[in-house]
Protein backbone atom coordinates (compact mmCIF):
# COMPACT_ATOMS: atom_id res chain seq x y z
CA UNK A 1 0.00 0.00 0.00
CA UNK A 2 3.18 2.30 0.04
CA UNK A 3 3.22 1.91 -3.31
CA UNK A 4 -0.07 3.58 -3.52
CA UNK A 5 0.63 6.30 -1.17
CA UNK A 6 3.47 7.24 -3.69
CA UNK A 7 1.60 6.98 -6.93
CA UNK A 8 -0.96 8.95 -5.35
CA UNK A 9 1.52 11.80 -4.46
CA UNK A 10 3.50 11.49 -8.05
CA UNK A 11 -0.26 11.56 -9.45
CA UNK A 12 -0.68 15.17 -7.57
CA UNK A 13 2.10 16.60 -8.49
CA UNK A 14 1.08 16.42 -11.94
CA UNK A 15 -2.50 17.20 -11.57
CA UNK A 16 -2.48 19.53 -8.65
CA UNK A 17 -4.37 21.84 -10.11
CA UNK A 18 -7.83 23.76 -8.71
CA UNK A 19 -10.83 25.31 -10.87
CA UNK A 20 -13.20 27.50 -9.65
CA UNK A 21 -16.91 28.08 -9.97
CA UNK A 22 -19.34 30.44 -9.14
CA UNK A 23 -22.27 28.70 -7.85
CA UNK A 24 -23.71 30.81 -5.46
CA UNK A 25 -24.15 34.63 -3.80
CA UNK A 26 -23.24 33.30 -0.09
CA UNK A 27 -21.72 30.83 1.52
CA UNK A 28 -21.58 27.66 -0.04
CA UNK A 29 -22.32 24.57 2.87
CA UNK A 30 -22.84 21.47 0.64
CA UNK A 31 -21.40 19.58 -2.29
CA UNK A 32 -22.34 16.41 -3.45
CA UNK A 33 -21.50 14.31 -6.99
CA UNK A 34 -24.85 12.19 -8.22
CA UNK A 35 -24.48 8.20 -8.65
CA UNK A 36 -22.94 8.01 -12.07
CA UNK A 37 -20.38 11.71 -11.15
CA UNK A 38 -22.04 13.43 -14.34
CA UNK A 39 -23.26 15.94 -11.85
CA UNK A 40 -22.09 17.68 -8.71
CA UNK A 41 -24.98 19.84 -6.74
CA UNK A 42 -24.70 22.78 -4.18
CA UNK A 43 -26.54 24.08 -1.54
CA UNK A 44 -25.99 27.75 -0.17
CA UNK A 45 -27.11 30.12 2.93
CA UNK A 46 -28.30 31.95 -0.10
CA UNK A 47 -31.70 29.42 -0.21
CA UNK A 48 -30.59 27.50 -3.80
CA UNK A 49 -29.28 24.69 -4.80
CA UNK A 50 -26.86 24.76 -7.79
CA UNK A 51 -26.48 22.00 -10.34
CA UNK A 52 -22.94 21.32 -12.56
CA UNK A 53 -22.57 19.09 -15.20
CA UNK A 54 -18.76 17.86 -15.64
CA UNK A 55 -17.87 17.67 -19.19
CA UNK A 56 -13.81 15.90 -18.58
CA UNK A 57 -12.85 18.71 -16.59
CA UNK A 58 -14.77 21.15 -16.78
CA UNK A 59 -17.65 21.75 -14.65
CA UNK A 60 -20.70 24.00 -16.06
CA UNK A 61 -23.51 25.35 -13.98
CA UNK A 62 -26.69 24.39 -15.55
CA UNK A 63 -29.72 25.86 -13.44
CA UNK A 64 -30.34 27.27 -10.02
CA UNK A 65 -33.08 25.32 -7.84
CA UNK A 66 -35.27 27.99 -5.94
CA UNK A 67 -38.27 27.74 -3.13
CA UNK A 68 -36.48 27.37 -0.30
CA UNK A 69 -36.95 30.64 1.91
CA UNK A 70 -33.98 29.94 4.33
CA UNK A 71 -30.52 28.40 4.19
CA UNK A 72 -29.94 24.98 2.38
CA UNK A 73 -27.93 23.45 4.91
CA UNK A 74 -26.66 19.99 3.34
CA UNK A 75 -28.20 18.35 0.29
CA UNK A 76 -27.68 14.49 -0.83
CA UNK A 77 -28.31 12.37 -4.32
CA UNK A 78 -30.83 9.58 -4.68
CA UNK A 79 -28.17 6.46 -4.80
CA UNK A 80 -30.66 4.47 -6.98
CA UNK A 81 -31.69 7.55 -9.57
CA UNK A 82 -28.29 10.00 -10.89
CA UNK A 83 -31.03 12.77 -11.80
CA UNK A 84 -32.61 13.41 -8.08
CA UNK A 85 -31.99 15.09 -4.96
CA UNK A 86 -32.90 16.43 -2.15
CA UNK A 87 -32.36 19.49 -0.16
CA UNK A 88 -32.62 20.03 3.82
CA UNK A 89 -33.31 23.61 4.96
CA UNK A 90 -33.94 25.99 8.27
CA UNK A 91 -37.33 26.55 6.50
CA UNK A 92 -38.21 23.35 7.95
CA UNK A 93 -39.05 21.40 4.74
CA UNK A 94 -36.98 18.82 2.72
CA UNK A 95 -37.27 19.50 -1.10
CA UNK A 96 -36.88 17.02 -3.32
CA UNK A 97 -35.47 18.50 -7.00
CA UNK A 98 -34.97 16.62 -10.63
CA UNK A 99 -31.34 16.82 -11.29
CA UNK A 100 -32.17 17.57 -15.54
CA UNK A 101 -34.25 20.26 -14.82
CA UNK A 102 -34.03 21.94 -11.66
CA UNK A 103 -37.93 21.67 -10.55
CA UNK A 104 -39.17 20.58 -7.30
CA UNK A 105 -40.86 17.64 -7.50
CA UNK A 106 -41.95 17.52 -3.57
CA UNK A 107 -41.93 19.43 -0.40
CA UNK A 108 -41.90 17.65 2.49
CA UNK A 109 -43.21 20.16 5.87
CA UNK A 110 -41.48 19.03 8.92
CA UNK A 111 -41.15 19.69 12.52
CA UNK A 112 -38.27 22.01 13.00
CA UNK A 113 -35.14 23.89 11.23
CA UNK A 114 -33.45 21.38 9.30
CA UNK A 115 -29.47 20.94 9.49
CA UNK A 116 -28.62 17.41 8.48
CA UNK A 117 -29.81 14.64 5.37
CA UNK A 118 -29.08 11.34 3.77
CA UNK A 119 -30.47 9.00 1.15
CA UNK A 120 -31.10 5.42 2.08
CA UNK A 121 -28.65 3.11 -0.29
CA UNK A 122 -31.66 1.28 -1.43
CA UNK A 123 -33.34 4.70 -2.08
CA UNK A 124 -36.40 3.86 -0.17
CA UNK A 125 -36.15 6.65 2.68
CA UNK A 126 -34.38 10.27 3.39
CA UNK A 127 -33.69 11.00 7.02
CA UNK A 128 -33.39 13.94 8.05
CA UNK A 129 -32.33 15.61 11.58
CA UNK A 130 -33.42 19.39 12.69
CA UNK A 131 -31.81 21.54 15.39
CA UNK A 132 -33.78 20.00 18.01
CA UNK A 133 -32.08 16.76 17.64
CA UNK A 134 -35.22 14.99 16.17
CA UNK A 135 -34.94 12.61 12.95
CA UNK A 136 -37.50 12.53 10.77
CA UNK A 137 -37.36 9.50 8.15
CA UNK A 138 -39.21 10.08 4.86
CA UNK A 139 -40.90 7.07 2.29
CA UNK A 140 -39.45 8.07 -1.01
CA UNK A 141 -42.46 6.44 -2.52
CA UNK A 142 -45.04 9.01 -1.20
CA UNK A 143 -42.70 11.32 0.11
CA UNK A 144 -44.64 11.76 3.35
CA UNK A 145 -42.82 11.16 7.01
CA UNK A 146 -43.16 7.31 7.86
CA UNK A 147 -41.40 8.05 11.61
CA UNK A 148 -39.95 10.90 13.99
CA UNK A 149 -37.32 10.16 16.31
CA UNK A 150 -36.30 12.14 18.98
CA UNK A 151 -32.99 11.32 20.44
CA UNK A 152 -31.99 12.64 23.87
CA UNK A 153 -28.51 13.80 22.61
CA UNK A 154 -27.07 16.27 20.24
CA UNK A 155 -27.11 14.67 16.59
CA UNK A 156 -24.99 16.52 14.09
CA UNK A 157 -24.68 14.09 11.59
CA UNK A 158 -26.68 11.00 10.71
CA UNK A 159 -26.16 8.10 7.69
CA UNK A 160 -27.05 4.33 6.37
CA UNK A 161 -24.20 2.23 6.90
CA UNK A 162 -24.03 0.30 3.16
CA UNK A 163 -26.06 -2.30 3.75
CA UNK A 164 -29.44 -0.22 4.77
CA UNK A 165 -28.95 -2.06 8.06
CA UNK A 166 -27.57 -0.15 10.25
CA UNK A 167 -28.42 3.75 11.20
CA UNK A 168 -25.82 5.64 12.65
CA UNK A 169 -25.30 9.06 14.11
CA UNK A 170 -22.76 11.64 15.74
CA UNK A 171 -23.26 13.19 18.69
CA UNK A 172 -22.35 16.39 21.20
CA UNK A 173 -20.33 13.65 23.57
CA UNK A 174 -17.96 12.54 21.17
CA UNK A 175 -19.47 9.35 20.98
CA UNK A 176 -21.09 7.78 17.21
CA UNK A 177 -24.55 6.05 18.04
CA UNK A 178 -25.16 2.85 16.16
CA UNK A 179 -29.31 1.96 16.11
CA UNK A 180 -30.55 -1.21 13.83
CA UNK A 181 -32.50 -0.23 11.25
CA UNK A 182 -35.82 0.28 10.80
CA UNK A 183 -36.53 -0.72 14.29
CA UNK A 184 -33.75 1.86 15.49
CA UNK A 185 -33.11 -0.04 18.80
CA UNK A 186 -29.73 1.02 20.30
CA UNK A 187 -26.70 -1.37 19.38
CA UNK A 188 -23.85 0.47 20.79
CA UNK A 189 -22.17 3.90 21.57
CA UNK A 190 -19.10 3.86 20.21
CA UNK A 191 -16.35 6.99 22.37
CA UNK A 192 -14.43 7.60 19.89
CA UNK A 193 -13.40 11.06 20.38
CA UNK A 194 -12.72 13.72 23.59
CA UNK A 195 -14.96 16.41 22.17
CA UNK A 196 -17.86 16.84 19.85
CA UNK A 197 -18.34 14.34 17.38
CA UNK A 198 -19.09 16.09 13.75
CA UNK A 199 -19.26 14.19 10.54
CA UNK A 200 -18.92 10.42 9.62
CA UNK A 201 -18.59 9.13 6.47
CA UNK A 202 -18.50 5.56 5.48
CA UNK A 203 -16.28 4.20 2.36
CA UNK A 204 -17.74 2.57 -0.84
CA UNK A 205 -16.10 -0.98 -0.04
CA UNK A 206 -18.21 -0.81 3.23
CA UNK A 207 -15.00 -2.07 5.17
CA UNK A 208 -14.58 1.78 6.79
CA UNK A 209 -16.69 4.62 8.18
CA UNK A 210 -14.83 7.35 9.72
CA UNK A 211 -15.31 9.77 12.38
CA UNK A 212 -14.25 13.15 12.61
CA UNK A 213 -14.38 15.47 15.73
CA UNK A 214 -13.95 19.25 17.51
CA UNK A 215 -10.81 17.17 18.97
CA UNK A 216 -9.52 17.62 15.38
CA UNK A 217 -8.99 14.10 14.93
CA UNK A 218 -10.29 11.56 12.36
CA UNK A 219 -11.01 8.21 13.48
CA UNK A 220 -11.31 5.31 11.37
CA UNK A 221 -13.04 2.82 12.10
CA UNK A 222 -13.36 -1.57 11.18
CA UNK A 223 -17.12 -1.68 10.55
CA UNK A 224 -16.88 -5.53 11.25
CA UNK A 225 -15.15 -5.09 14.21
CA UNK A 226 -16.37 -1.66 15.23
CA UNK A 227 -13.17 -0.91 16.85
CA UNK A 228 -10.91 2.58 15.76
CA UNK A 229 -8.33 1.09 13.41
CA UNK A 230 -6.30 4.12 12.75
CA UNK A 231 -6.16 8.24 13.73
CA UNK A 232 -5.18 10.76 11.49
CA UNK A 233 -4.00 13.98 13.38
CA UNK A 234 -2.75 16.55 10.80
CA UNK A 235 -5.38 19.13 11.46
CA UNK A 236 -5.55 21.65 14.48
CA UNK A 237 -9.24 22.81 14.10
CA UNK A 238 -12.26 21.07 14.68
CA UNK A 239 -12.96 18.35 11.73
CA UNK A 240 -15.87 19.60 9.66
CA UNK A 241 -16.34 17.18 6.62
CA UNK A 242 -14.57 13.76 5.40
CA UNK A 243 -14.62 11.93 1.71
CA UNK A 244 -13.90 8.37 0.88
CA UNK A 245 -12.40 8.41 -2.59
CA UNK A 246 -14.27 6.16 -5.11
CA UNK A 247 -12.35 3.35 -4.50
CA UNK A 248 -11.70 3.61 -0.69
CA UNK A 249 -8.38 4.20 -0.88
CA UNK A 250 -7.63 7.84 -0.27
CA UNK A 251 -9.43 9.97 2.50
CA UNK A 252 -10.11 13.66 2.52
CA UNK A 253 -10.43 15.67 6.17
CA UNK A 254 -10.81 19.39 6.13
CA UNK A 255 -12.01 22.09 8.69
CA UNK A 256 -10.42 25.46 9.66
CA UNK A 257 -6.93 24.69 8.91
CA UNK A 258 -6.19 26.44 5.61
CA UNK A 259 -5.65 23.15 3.49
CA UNK A 260 -7.74 19.92 3.17
CA UNK A 261 -5.79 16.92 4.33
CA UNK A 262 -5.61 13.58 1.79
CA UNK A 263 -3.94 10.67 3.37
CA UNK A 264 -3.83 7.12 2.52
CA UNK A 265 -6.39 5.08 4.15
CA UNK A 266 -4.36 1.32 4.68
CA UNK A 267 -1.39 3.19 6.01
CA UNK A 268 -2.39 6.67 7.39
CA UNK A 269 0.12 8.22 5.31
CA UNK A 270 0.13 12.00 4.10
CA UNK A 271 -0.42 11.50 0.02
CA UNK A 272 -1.00 15.40 -0.22
CA UNK A 273 -2.48 18.73 0.87
CA UNK A 274 -4.45 20.74 -1.20
CA UNK A 275 -4.34 24.36 0.08
CA UNK A 276 -7.00 26.92 0.92
CA UNK A 277 -7.21 30.41 1.94
CA UNK A 278 -10.48 30.03 4.27
CA UNK A 279 -12.12 27.24 5.95
CA UNK A 280 -13.76 24.05 4.28
CA UNK A 281 -17.29 23.04 5.36
CA UNK A 282 -18.00 20.52 2.71
CA UNK A 283 -15.79 18.05 0.99
CA UNK A 284 -16.74 15.48 -1.51
CA UNK A 285 -14.70 12.73 -3.67
CA UNK A 286 -16.02 12.37 -7.43
CA UNK A 287 -17.43 8.63 -7.40
CA UNK A 288 -15.45 7.51 -10.52
CA UNK A 289 -12.46 9.77 -10.91
CA UNK A 290 -9.52 11.43 -8.71
CA UNK A 291 -11.12 14.61 -8.05
CA UNK A 292 -12.30 16.35 -5.36
CA UNK A 293 -14.96 18.88 -5.06
CA UNK A 294 -14.97 21.66 -2.18
CA UNK A 295 -16.26 24.58 -0.89
CA UNK A 296 -14.60 27.39 1.29
CA UNK A 297 -15.87 30.30 3.03
CA UNK A 298 -14.08 32.61 1.07
CA UNK A 299 -14.50 36.45 0.79
CA UNK A 300 -14.03 38.93 -2.20
CA UNK A 301 -12.11 42.12 -1.56
CA UNK A 302 -15.07 43.46 -0.29
CA UNK A 303 -15.96 40.83 2.38
CA UNK A 304 -18.41 39.33 1.02
CA UNK A 305 -19.07 35.69 0.19
CA UNK A 306 -17.97 34.37 -3.10
CA UNK A 307 -20.33 31.34 -3.08
CA UNK A 308 -17.55 29.14 -5.09
CA UNK A 309 -17.41 25.36 -5.52
CA UNK A 310 -14.10 24.16 -6.52
CA UNK A 311 -12.64 20.99 -8.59
CA UNK A 312 -9.65 19.55 -7.34
CA UNK A 313 -7.22 17.17 -9.04
CA UNK A 314 -7.09 19.08 -12.43
CA UNK A 315 -4.02 18.46 -15.00
CA UNK A 316 -1.63 20.68 -14.43
CA UNK A 317 -1.48 20.78 -18.24
CA UNK A 318 -4.84 21.38 -18.07
CA UNK A 319 -6.63 25.45 -19.78
CA UNK A 320 -7.50 27.89 -17.45
CA UNK A 321 -11.57 28.14 -17.30
CA UNK A 322 -14.30 28.65 -15.15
Amino acid sequence: MTNFAEQMKQHFKQNSKTKEHSAHTAKVHSVAWNKDGKKLASGSYDQTASVFTLDRDRLTREFSCKGHTDSVDQLCWNPTNSEVFATASGDKTVRVWDGRSGNCTSTINTKGENINICWSPNGQSIAVGNKEDLVTFIDTKTFKPRAHEQFKVEVNEITWNNTNDLFFLTTGLGTVQIYSYPDLKLIQSLQGHTANCICIKFGNRGKYFATGSADAIVNLWDLSELVCVRTFSRLDWPVRTLSFSHDGLMLASASEDHFIDISCVETGENICEVPCDSPTFTVAWHPKHRLLAYACDDKDKYNRDTGNVKLFGLSNESSSSS
